[in-house]
This record gives C-alpha cells, structure tokens and sequence, in this order.
C-alpha cells in the first residue's frame, strides 16, 4: 500500500459502515486522508450470519495486521454434512486445513459477519469519524468537489463519496443509467436466523434437501446459538418482492414455503419468531460497467456484490478496499486516474469470482424430486468414500479468485 505523505489529504466521505466500508476506512486513513463514515443504522451493524475468508481475502487481513485478531474470533467449523431426514449423514466434505491448494464448502477462516465488523471497527474509530443514524439521501459535484444531502437535513462538502451501502446501494442507483438493472439473478432465495442451540447440534454444518428444489442448512456458531438457513429455488414474483415486505410477512412466506419438509423444521420455524436476527433476501450479483461517475465511487457489493455462492463477498469487499484505497493514495492529486486505475486493476478479479457462481450447477445441488435427492447423495458419499473432495482441494494450484494477486509487495 502506497501512502501519499506529502501530497493532498482529501476529505472522503463513505456511505455504509459494513466490511468493505470500513476496511477502505483504515487504508485511506493511513494514507493521510480525513474520513467520514456514515451509517443509517443506528448503531454499529454488528449482526449477520457466518462469513469466510478466502484467498485474497486473507492476504488483505494480513496486510492490515488483523489476522490474528480475526483468527481469535473464528467458528469451528470442521465441515459440510448432507443429512436425511433423520438427521443421519449420508456423506461429509471436511474442510481443507492442510494450508494447500483450495478451501472446500467450509474455508479455514470462519468468522461471524458482526465479530469481524467489530474488529474492523477497532482498528478504525480512532482514526475516522463515525455518524450513525445517518445517510447519503442525495448529492451534486461538479469538478471540485461533492455536496452530500444527508437524512437529517444537513450537507456536507467533499472531495470524494464512496458508495458502500450495500447490494441495493442508493449511491449506485444515482449514478447509473435510469432504468439500468445492475442485477444478475439466479433464481434462488435465502432467509437466515438464530435458534436456541440443542445437544445434537454439531460443528460440523448439516445440509438437508427437500423435494420442490428447496435446502435447510444448520450450523453452529458458539455454545447458546445454531444458524438456521432455508433456501429455495423459484422464480415468481412473490418470491422476489418479499424482501421488501415487513419482517412479519418475511417468517410468514417462509414458514408456509417450508412447513411440510420434515426433519428439524418445526424447531426452526418456532425458533424464527424469537430470533434477535432475521434477514431475507434474492441471490443475485451486482454487475456494472462502470462503478464512479465523476467524485463518486462505488466500493464492496454496491459495487461489485458477487453474491453468497461465490464464498467471495466477504472478501471481495476487502480485496476492493483495499485496491481503491492503494489507486487514491498513488493518486490523491488526480481522482480521475485514481479511479480509472482502481477499475482497471479490481475488474479482472471481480470478474473471476462472479464467474465461479454457476447457475447449472446451484441446480444440480439443489434438485427438485426425491429420487434426484436420493442420487445427489449417494454420487456425493461415494467421492467422499474415495476422498476425492479433499484430494481435488489439496492438489488444486489456486483458490477461487484464481492466480490474481494483490498490487503492491507482500510486506515482510
């Protein structure tokens, strides 16, 4: 990372104070520039489910001084479980901790969204200034600077605004194309919650299917509380718009969706009402040609969401804070070549994991009769049998992300 000692300190202002917001925080501040990060919610969003690190994701933390911290604060998670409806394991992918070749279903780094939010936030509220309770409503610039319209009325002058608000980013919505849809969708939703955590839950991560293309996942995350997924195939209308309904119609769809699936569903479903987290939402990726329009600039999924199945947003988040804030601080004189370089060196990256998420095969795992279900495990327990998921993860010469390494020397 290049700091730009000598040079022009700018005043950023970042919308959202998630992982990539906050991680584009600590590099720019080191850089000498003054930070505003602010955040709708009312406090620091330090909820959400399981996350892993992976790849360039953890060279990122490491070139932070992070990487202990985060290994402090990791789930156990020893694998991947594809049960029947007894809960009995008809086959188990572990993880690779081998530290060669490629992470499998599980990665070696895994963390709660909130603890690496937390951790994040450590390493920065010192340096930034925070608002929370506050938003980007609207904004002007012209060639000197930003005018940011924030939700309680106020404005602000800035060199530079960064969206990093998110998959459904109002930054991204005001400087694309009226009418552009940025989404690539695969038709395949996904609620997740806590429950209360009971003897039988492991640490290794259950996966159970059910017939209608739909998938239930448990895993556990400390002694008090187990993560509860369902995900389902569809592609109608209701499906779409109910992530936008109020929390209570959410459970309520969800709760019908999968009412008749057996195994520990009525446990889930009761434990849904009372969980202190619900989120709901559509797999899709954020695919854009551009990501900055004149002073703005987009960040993490705002940007460049990669979705769930990738196993890459986490780190696409970290990865594209890192190079945006590498580009600004090389060029903190000349925003336009800062942002010009921070598409040219990211997008190859962006492009190789959105790529890994593959429609056909999110199918294939997730079939639509019992007889497919049926089949899906006994191909999977048989490979197991013959360890040939960890013997293709060992071998592998690179991780997902593929051969794309960081700009800037490794540190010694």
């Amino acid at each position: 990372m290049t700091h730009s000692s000598g040079t022009r300190s700018l005043r950023v202002l970042i919308a959202g104070g998630g992982v990539a917001g906050q991680a584009l925080a600590f590099w720019l501040t080191r850089g000498g520039h003054r930070v505003t990060v602010v955040e709708r919610f009312p406090a620091l969003r330090a909820t959400g489910a399981q996350v892993d690190l992976r790849g360039q994701g953890i060279e990122a933390v490491r070139r932070m001084g992070l990487l202990d911290a985060v290994r402090g604060k990791l789930v156990d998670e020893k694998g991947v479980a594809f049960v029947d409806a007894r809960g009995k394991a008809r086959a188990t992918i572990m993880a690779n901790t081998s530290g060669q070749g490629r992470q499998t279903l599980t990665s070696e780094y895994e963390i709660m969204r909130g603890d690496l939010v937390r951790i994040l936030n450590d390493a920065t509220k010192h340096d930034a200034e925070y608002v929370f309770g506050k938003g980007v409503d609207g904004f002007e610039q012209d060639e000197h600077q930003v005018v940011a319209h924030f939700s309680d009325g106020s404005s602000g002058e800035f060199d530079l605004l960064v969206g990093a608000d998110g998959q459904g980013s109002r930054i991204r919505r005001a400087i694309l194309p009226e009418g552009f849809d940025p989404y690539w969708r695969v038709g395949i939703h996904m609620a997740y919650w806590f429950v209360p955590r009971i003897a039988s839950d492991s640490d290794i991560r259950d996966t159970y299917m059910v017939p209608g293309g739909r998938q239930i996942m448990r895993r556990s995350h400390d002694p008090a509380e187990t993560q509860v997924y369902f995900v389902m195939r569809e592609e109608s209308g209701e499906a779409s718009a109910i992530h936008r309904e109020p929390v209570e119609r959410q459970q309520e769809f969800w709760a019908r969706r999968f009412r008749d699936a057996g195994w520990q569903t009525e446990r889930f479903i009761e434990g849904m009402r009372t969980s202190p987290f619900f989120y709901s939402q559509e797999i899709a990726q954020v695919r854009t040609d551009t990501w900055s329009k004149g002073r703005v600039v987009l960040a993490g999924d705002a940007a460049h969401c990669a979705s769930p199945y990738s196993g890459m947003g986490i780190s696409g988040g970290l990865v594209g804070a890192y190079v945006l804030a590498d580009a600004i601080n090389r060029h903190p004189d000349a925003l336009p070549t800062a942002l010009a370089d921070y598409d040219t060196v990211l997008r190859p990256f962006v492009d190789q994991i959105q790529a890994e998420v593959n429609p056909r095969l999110l199918r294939l795992g997730m079939p639509m009769t019992q007889r497919a279900i049926d089949a899906f495990q006994a191909v999977t327990a048989l490979a197991c049998f013959l360890r040939i998921p960890d013997l293709v993860a060992r071998s592998s010469k690179e991780d997902r992300g593929g051969n794309w390494q960081l700009p800037g020397a490794r540190p010694s």
